[in-house]
């Protein structure tokens, strides 16, 4: 295990985010799962799930509606192309996920995600500011980001 592990409260969905997960992600799995124990108000039902999501290991575990997850904690997903974006997005917004803006997205769980092109950095940095400012003003309109779109806006400034 990694020294510092992201660890997700779920209401009962953590072997089911866990599954869906590993399914969107190539290099994905679920490492193990624990069952609560006999004595505890829900014997033999998963109390937590630990994964390896595209390299990343995270623990969610299943604690009740107690509390829910919201955008202060978000997985940023680094992406080469818009097949990629778009392949995110998707399997990530269906099923009741939400859009957000700026490439910011809640998926059926509550979890946040960010899907973003690698690209948008080198947009959003560069040393002529017009341009720079062009590409964030139109990412600035955009749910689900389009490279194409942002490049048009950097290219015309």
């Amino acid at each position: 295990m990694n020294k510092i592990t992201p660890h997700l409260w779920f209401d009962n969905q953590a072997q089911e985010a866990a599954e869906l997960y590993c399914s969107v992600f190539d290099g994905s799995k679920i490492l193990d799962t624990s069952v609560y124990p006999e004595g505890s108000p829900s014997p033999g039902t998963v109390l937590s799930v630990r994964v390896n999501i595209a390299g990343q290991e995270a623990i969610f575990l299943n604690a009740g509606p107690q509390f829910k997850l919201d955008e202060a904690f978000s997985f940023f997903v680094d992406c080469e192309d818009q097949d990629e974006v778009d392949r995110y997005w998707n399997a990530l917004t269906a099923d009741g996920g939400e859009e957000s803006m700026c490439g910011w997205l809640k998926d059926k769980y509550g979890v946040s995600w960010q899907i973003v092109p690698s690209v948008l950095e080198k947009l959003l940095t560069d040393s002529n500011s017009a341009k720079a400012s062009a590409a964030m003003q139109s990412m600035l309109q955009m749910r689900k980001l389009d490279i194409a779109e942002l490049q048009r806006a950097f290219d015309t400034a």
